[in-house]
């Protein structure tokens, strides 16, 4: 796993925690945009760490 995906998943990751975990402690109107923000960034972390074919470089098929 590179550095840098390591970084922005685990980034990406603790940003959509927090912002899941604000409606629960503040009771303002914005608390849901703060779900539909948090919601996405954490599965889109998810997916970063996860993704092992990024690493791979696709073969280009040349025709003779």
């Amino acid at each position: 796993m590179k550095l840098l995906q390591l970084i922005s998943g685990v980034v990406l990751m603790l940003i959509g925690i927090a912002l899941i975990c604000v409606p629960f402690f503040v009771s303002q109107p914005f608390t849901f945009f703060t779900l539909l923000y948090g919601i996405p960034l954490l599965i889109i972390g998810i997916f970063i760490l996860v993704n092992k074919k990024e690493e791979e470089i696709e073969k280009i098929k040349t025709q003779k």
